[in-house]
């Protein structure tokens, strides 16, 4: 087998951060994740974030897509569609461009939605 440089790398790997397992740190990916855990940082994801019942994450989300059936505490930015199942618990602010929520979903913050640009920093000020 001959070994080339430069190759593409694959974006759709899965991360998944099991039941039981807890993380202080900041998550990047290029690929999805799943989260039925524990996450005290921010994450970062190119692909789908999917939070499990069991799931807990305190920081700040940004992704394409995101599906929540656990709980979040902290800013969520999502530049697709923001999917929040029966057994959500999300406090904090939302910025996504779309947004679902099935009946039993708690939701405490300010949501945001529309054709704004959704990034991962806050906005530079100009004097």
């Amino acid at each position: 087998m001959a070994i080339t440089k430069n190759q593409p790398v694959e974006n759709n790997s899965i991360n998944i951060i099991g039941k039981g397992t807890s993380i202080i740190g900041n998550l990047n990916s290029d690929g999805d994740i799943r989260i039925d855990g524990s996450l005290e940082g921010n994450i970062k994801a190119s692909g789908k974030v999917l939070i499990g019942k069991t799931g807990n994450v305190k920081g700040d989300v940004f992704c394409s897509t995101l599906d929540i059936s656990g709980n979040v505490t902290g800013k969520v930015n999502v530049s697709d569609i923001l999917s929040l199942k029966a057994s959500a618990n999300i406090s904090g602010e939302i910025n996504t461009q779309k947004i679902t929520i099935e009946p039993g979903a708690v939701f405490n913050g300010t949501c945001k939605m529309g054709s704004q640009k959704i990034t991962d920093s806050a906005p530079v000020k100009t004097v």
